[in-house]
């Protein structure tokens, strides 16, 4: 019964750390690029998408073929970056509470 007890508040407290990072993950913002910086993608820990920025003069002369790869590389670099910020927060959160798990 006490174990049950534990276990129940454990995992309440770690159900409220995973909400307070996600919480954090919201304010944070990271960038993927393509083309040189022409194309840049704004992405929160979430991995959400915030923006998508096209240089004026590179949408001009670029294809549309070329626009919709370069938005993906973008996309999907913005979206790396995110996971990666996303691990980082999430192992520093849960070490505190689960020494071993970072």
């Amino acid at each position: 019964m006490l174990k049950n007890m534990m276990n129940k508040k454990m995992m309440e407290k770690m159900q409220e750390q995973v909400e307070e990072v996600k919480t954090k993950l919201n304010n944070i913002s990271v960038m993927g690029e393509a083309e040189n910086g022409n194309i840049k993608i704004s992405a929160n820990g979430n991995r959400l998408l915030n923006s998508i920025e096209l240089d004026d003069e590179f949408f001009k002369t670029a294809t549309k073929e070329q626009l919709e790869e370069l938005i993906v590389t973008a996309a999907n670099r913005a979206l790396e970056q995110a996971e990666r910020v996303e691990k980082t927060e999430m192992s520093h959160s849960m070490m505190g509470l689960l020494p071993g798990m970072g």
